[in-house]
């Protein structure tokens, strides 16, 4: 058991270095929610109102706004994990390290805890720039701390998706082509961008299809008091859909072969 939680351990310590080193990296990640708030969630907010769509008063827009790009950045960070899953496969690193004696399962939590580490970061720093728009949490610390247990279940069935991915995939261009298949469905069907009552009926029940609708509805609802969807019904859905990657991304990755 020791051995396994240091092989996770130092699984995650490696990504982490690999995330803060790539300053590239670092930029990339934080710049599209950033632009997302300044263009997207300031225009709108300028622009649109949302009466009677059951926001507290003298919330605007960009309250509503703010879990949907928070949402986005899990599901982006998170799939995007299995990229460096890919890329150790590729320059020989992920064979020396499968031929250690350690288990594939302790292999696979370490990716996948740099992977959502990495996500709640970003989500972290959206909060703290949204601040500077003017965004502010409805229920205070309490708040924040419960959207925060949703952030981790979110990004973890997001993680173990791009883990199965990669495991399936070892071609780097078609796993960025199914990466992007995948994520922006996922993402604008949320309900990011707007409430799930102010959408056609069979758009609707597409967005009930996704996930990620679960995990934003259930941030929304900690950080500004705003939910569609009864919260018990957010947590379930997730916690099945992450039992459900879980499972099978570590199954898939441990038939997992490196020449």
């Amino acid at each position: 058991m020791r051995l396994f939680l240091k092989a996770v351990h130092t699984i995650w310590l490696r990504e982490m270095i690999r995330f803060f080193r790539a300053k590239s990296r670092v930029v990339g990640s934080f710049s599209m929610p950033f632009f997302f708030l300044t263009f997207l969630g300031m225009g709108l907010n300028a622009s649109f109102r949302f009466s009677g769509a059951g926001l507290p008063e003298g919330f605007s827009y960009l309250h509503f706004f703010v879990p949907g790009i928070i949402g986005m950045a899990l599901l982006f960070e998170s799939i995007q994990s299995g990229m460096s899953l890919l890329w150790d496969r590729q320059f020989g690193f992920l064979k020396e390290i499968m031929v250690a004696p350690v288990s594939r399962t302790a292999i696979a939590l370490g990716k996948a805890a740099g992977g959502m580490t990495t996500a709640l970061i970003q989500a972290m720093v959206i909060i703290i720039i949204a601040f500077a728009f003017g965004f502010r949490i409805f229920s205070g610390a309490s708040g924040l701390l419960f959207s925060l247990l949703f952030m981790i279940l979110v990004s973890g069935c997001f993680v173990f998706l791009g883990i199965l991915l990669a495991s399936v995939i070892t071609d780097m261009q078609g796993f960025q082509m199914v990466m992007r298949l995948l994520t922006f469905p996922l993402f604008l069907l949320s309900g990011a961008f707007f409430p799930l009552d102010r959408i056609p009926g069979w758009l609707r029940c597409l967005s009930y299809v996704d996930p990620l609708t679960y995990g934003v509805d259930a941030i929304r609802y900690f950080l500004v008091g705003v939910s569609q969807i009864p919260l018990y019904v957010d947590f379930l859905v997730l916690l099945c859909f992450g039992l459900f990657t879980f499972s099978l991304g570590v199954r898939f990755f441990r038939k997992t072969e490196v020449d």
